[in-house]
């Protein structure tokens, strides 16, 4: 299936989201280039994650519209935008605990397969998948805690299992949700620098509160406030203008 061109690999366009009166996201427009570095920011309860929901089908919009690459995907479960080139990764961790490492990024890659997935049929068979899920793990420094189970992990580990997942299934456009929160020093440099190796034919969008950190990845920034854009450009003018002082930064 084609899918038609745009100048834009992520485009939202007036998103709006209300949970009993409440507006969480308020005529959200967002355009983002193809292997740009987006970094989203604002203070708790501004609506980011709520935003990422909607992007990537986990929650639909109130209204308004949801484009990758040109193709309106706002009616589309998350599993068919993850077929066109999405993928996130969660605030709080998603893994299966009981599971091993390699079980858990072989699962995420089921859901790519271009047949359904028959239930049935034994996880050990999909050996392509299997070898796949290790060359990821491997990627991330993990290859040697493949058969290990999640439970055993440390929580920076952890992160980059996810990380794993997300990449394994080699997203046009990757959703980060606060990659670096409750790591230690050197977990956080860790994951920074996977962060930093993906290839530029992926898109990245980031939410994160670890200013210092983020800001070292991101070209561009966008400040959420009340689920409005208050400010969104060029790394250095949102950072310099004075509502990110005010609303963000505390100044």
């Amino acid at each position: 299936m084609s899918m038609p061109s745009s100048n834009f690999a992520l485009e939202t366009i007036g998103l709006n989201k209300a949970f009993g009166g409440l507006k969480v996201t308020q005529g959200v427009s967002l355009s983002i280039r193809p292997g740009e570095r987006r970094l989203i920011i604002g203070p708790n309860g501004a609506g980011k994650t709520t935003l990422f929901n909607q992007i990537s089908g986990d929650m639909r919009p109130n209204s308004g519209r949801i484009k990758l690459f040109g193709e309106d995907v706002t009616m589309l479960p998350p599993y068919r935008r993850a077929h066109r080139g999405l993928s996130r990764t969660y605030q709080i961790i998603t893994l299966f605990a009981g599971d091993t490492l390699e079980h858990n990024v072989t699962l995420g890659l089921l859901g790519l397969l271009p047949s359904r997935w028959q239930m049935w049929r034994p996880l050990s068979s999909y050996r392509h998948l299997a070898t796949e899920a290790r060359r990821t793990l491997d990627s991330v420094g993990l290859l040697h805690l493949a058969d290990h189970p999640v439970s055993e992990l440390a929580y920076g580990e952890k992160r980059r299992v996810e990380l794993a997942m997300a990449m394994s299934q080699k997203p046009r456009v990757l959703l980060l949700d606060e990659p670096l929160a409750g790591l230690s020093d050197s977990e956080r440099t860790t994951v920074k620098s996977l962060v930093a190796s993906i290839p530029k034919d992926t898109t990245v969008v980031m939410i994160e509160h670890d200013m210092d950190t983020a800001l070292d990845l991101a070209e561009t920034v966008t400040l959420l406030n009340y689920g409005r854009v208050i400010v969104d450009g060029e790394r250095d003018t949102v950072i310099a203008d004075e509502r990110t002082r005010e609303v963000y930064l505390g100044a």
